[in-house]
């Protein structure tokens, strides 16, 4: 259901059955002006800093809008920050200017995902630039960081395997999924804060689908879409037994999203946001509710 407040888009987390469906056709048709596409947005070319203004039991989760790979910074209102992924390999100095807006200093916590989201030296740059406490990932990157860290950095490498739990924030716990090591495998996780809980998917294929369809699913609020989307990257069926209220996309120059994962994710009535278009998404989490923020790609002049 969307809920207009304060000039920004407010979703309850809440699932109902067939009324809820009713209601939110109901509110379409009487609403066709405030899709969740006018959620609140800022121009980046205007912007030097962004303060979310956290208070206690609140945290803010922001998917950066980089060129290329995934990132995504999760903010306490204790001030602590985590970074999950570092982008691509040659975002290095965007991801450093986005973080400086959203007032990033240091880093306690670093989640590497796969394989694919891993920079050696990218990852020692911001290790010593940002002063990261932990990076976690699989068993074997977290073996292979451990084997190619610097001597100097006191970086701990933390493996989480399948079925861990562990608090990263106040009032913030992360639940492990999946944790594979093959072809297109990697880190599947669940953040889960107060009522509200964020499904990170990192890993595709049969095999992982397979676990994750035994798992928990039925009250995920944010999904973050695997492998940009592309084809044969996540099946109808997964889609319908997460039925997320909103889906998160990165996408790049290199990788096109399946119009048919695109149009089964809007079949479930979820909100799908893409960072090609949106830019950066912030959602902004209270006890009970989130606001939606988006900071539109700065537009390149070509006159």
């Amino acid at each position: 259901m969307v809920i207009m407040k304060n000039g920004k888009i407010t979703h309850p987390n809440n699932k109902g059955g067939m009324c809820m469906r009713v209601l939110l056709l109901m509110t379409a048709i009487f609403l066709q002006l405030t899709s969740i596409g006018s959620a609140s947005s800022i121009e980046n070319g205007n912007i030097e800093s962004i303060n979310l203004k956290l208070k206690n039991h609140e945290i803010a989760v922001t998917f950066l809008g980089l060129d290329d790979g995934e990132a995504t910074l999760i903010q306490g209102s204790n001030g602590e920050n985590i970074l999950v992924n570092m982008g691509g390999e040659e975002t290095s100095a965007k991801l450093s200017e986005m973080l400086k807006t959203f007032g990033v200093k240091e880093i306690s916590t670093l989640v590497i995902t796969n394989h694919q989201n891993l920079f050696i030296d990218q990852l020692n740059q911001m290790v010593s630039k940002y002063k990261i406490k932990q990076v976690i990932s699989t068993p074997e990157i977290a073996d292979e960081i451990t084997n190619t860290a610097p001597p100097f950095t006191q970086v701990e490498a933390i493996p989480w395997k399948e079925g861990i739990t562990q608090i990263l924030l106040p009032d913030l716990t992360a639940e492990v999924l999946f944790a594979g090591k093959g072809e297109n495998e990697g880190l599947d996780f669940t953040l889960q804060f107060f009522k509200h809980r964020l499904f990170l998917m990192t890993s595709s294929g049969d095999n992982v689908e397979e676990q994750l369809l035994k798992k928990n699913l039925d009250d995920v609020s944010i999904f973050k879409i695997p492998n940009w989307a592309m084809e044969d990257s996540l099946s109808e069926k997964l889609i319908q037994y997460v039925n997320p209220q909103i889906s998160i996309l990165f996408e790049s120059e290199q990788h096109h999203p399946d119009p048919d994962i695109i149009h089964e994710l809007q079949d479930t009535w979820s909100e799908v946001f893409y960072t090609k278009k949106h830019g950066t998404i912030t959602i902004k989490f209270t006890e009970n509710n989130y606001e939606v923020f988006t900071f539109p790609v700065e537009k390149k002049d070509h006159s």
